[in-house]
């Protein structure tokens, strides 16, 4: 298995940006495609970002996409998630997630989970 420990999230004014970063331990990191999810407060848990092992593929969600970046760090044991341009509707508390079958939208695909790290976008 692999843990998953989420940090770099905080309060932040709309307009700005804040890097999120996923650290893993317990099994060789390029093993595992990265997601990165958010959950708001009464809503789905839904899909943000995701990477491949080989860091030469990415997709990200329509509603951040051009505002966020995924990133990896495999000598690192690390995936960053890049926020910028912060909207109020970005604050939610966001999870990186690991996977070692399919690279995917749902969280249905992602075995390991972090424990979350709060985004607070003030307007």
């Amino acid at each position: 298995q692999v843990q998953l420990v989420e940090s770099g999230g905080g309060l932040v004014q709309a307009g700005g940006s804040l890097r999120l970063s996923c650290a893993a331990s317990g099994r060789t990191f390029n093993y595992y495609f990265m997601g990165w999810f958010r959950q708001a407060p009464g809503k789905e848990r839904e899909f943000v970002a995701a990477i491949n092992r080989s860091r030469g593929s990415t997709f990200t969600a329509d509603l951040v996409k051009g505002r966020f970046t995924i990133s990896r760090d495999n000598a690192k044991n690390t995936v960053y998630l890049q926020m910028n341009s912060l909207k109020p509707e970005d604050t939610a508390v966001y999870y990186c997630a690991a996977g070692s079958t399919v690279l995917g939208r749902s969280p249905a695909a992602y075995e390991f989970w972090g424990q979350g790290t709060q985004v607070t976008v003030s307007s």
